[in-house]
């Protein structure tokens, strides 16, 4: 068994934080502006009402049909030893139908300060990671496990996630909406200029209440 692990960036909790009540649509408007891309629009949450706000630990699968790989080559642990607080876990399996997480695995994340998990491919037990609540967003929910179907090829390297790619240690914010994946070295960019727009819509929320019109409302800010 061979895992290319690759050096982690150091992703700080207050650049994390700064992202924290920010709705993905707001910061998708923001990376719209600067070109960045980064909107996952094909993976969902598990349940309603799921969001995570994180840091990625990336990991790079390959599968292939049952008894193709050896059990150990899906070297799950080496994944969930890696999480530290805030992290969200994004794993790259070329969205095959096939579980590479769990309830095992959602409860040890969860206890390691994990945000959420997001999956290109299949997971399994979702009533159990449902009663957990754990901010699990998964392309596929299946039964079928991933022994001797899935190898753990890469961690912490560029993985691709319904045609994104996502570095170790970008930030990833996840709600109802969908995914934004914020490149690390434009992050605290990316930060203030959604927390300036989040700002503006909740004043034009408090002006269209107080009676001024939908145009109005945004004209005031069409200039800023």
């Amino acid at each position: 068994m061979s895992i290319t692990v690759g050096e982690r960036p150091d992703t700080s909790a207050e650049l994390v934080e700064q992202f924290r009540g920010l709705q993905t649509s707001t910061i998708g408007s923001v990376l719209d502006d600067l070109g960045l891309g980064g909107a996952i629009l094909n993976i969902k949450p598990l349940a309603k009402g799921m969001s995570f706000v994180g840091a990625a630990l990336t990991v790079k699968e390959v599968t292939g049909v049952q008894h193709s790989y050896k059990p150990e080559d899906f070297a799950l642990g080496m994944v969930v030893d890696r999480i530290r607080p805030l992290d969200v876990v994004v794993i790259d399996n070329g969205g095959q139908q096939v579980s590479t997480w769990g309830g095992l695995a959602s409860l040890t994340a969860a206890r390691n300060g994990a945000s959420g998990l997001v999956v290109d491919g299949g997971i399994r037990d979702a009533d159990e990671i449902v009663e957990l609540g754990f901010a699990a967003f998964p392309r596929h929910i299946v039964p079928f496990s991933a022994k001797t179907r899935v190898k753990i090829i890469e961690i912490n390297t560029t993985v691709k996630i319904d045609g994104v790619s996502v570095a170790a240690g970008d930030i990833l914010v996840g709600d109802s909406t969908g995914i934004v994946r914020v490149p690390l070295e434009r992050a605290a960019e990316v930060a203030a200029r959604a927390g300036l727009l989040a700002r503006q819509d909740k004043q034009a929320v408090a002006d269209i209440k107080s009676g001024m019109s939908f145009t109005d409302a945004l004209r005031k800010f069409s200039n800023a």
